[in-house]
């Protein structure tokens, strides 16, 4: 964590998501405090707290990737029939980005 917040600039912003290293290290305050530093750790439930807050944002992103503002890349699919093998490869780091399965 100390390495992240290291590369970034004055009033950086840093942002911890996810669980997959496991619970990260503490930070004292006092580290953020010579650049002015922002971390925060967001939860996706507490942005989408009713289903209209839910529609919503998901209208937003499917607009944005039919308009072309965003790319959607698919790294690796697989047949729904090789569900066990893509769960396989996702666990032995054989992939990355996107896995997508195909009915």
């Amino acid at each position: 964590m100390q390495g992240s917040l290291e590369c970034l600039k004055i009033r950086g912003y840093m942002v911890s998501f996810g669980q997959s290293s496991g619970t990260p290290d503490p930070v004292p305050l006092s580290a953020l405090a010579p650049k002015s530093l922002f971390l925060t750790r967001p939860s996706l439930m507490q942005y989408t707290i009713s289903r209209d807050e839910l529609l919503e944002a998901a209208g937003e992103v499917f607009a944005s990737v039919a308009s072309g503002v965003l790319k959607v890349r698919m790294n690796h699919t697989y047949p729904l029939s090789e569900a066990a093998k893509a769960h396989a490869d996702l666990e032995t780091r054989k992939t990355s980005g996107s896995v997508v399965l195909i009915p």
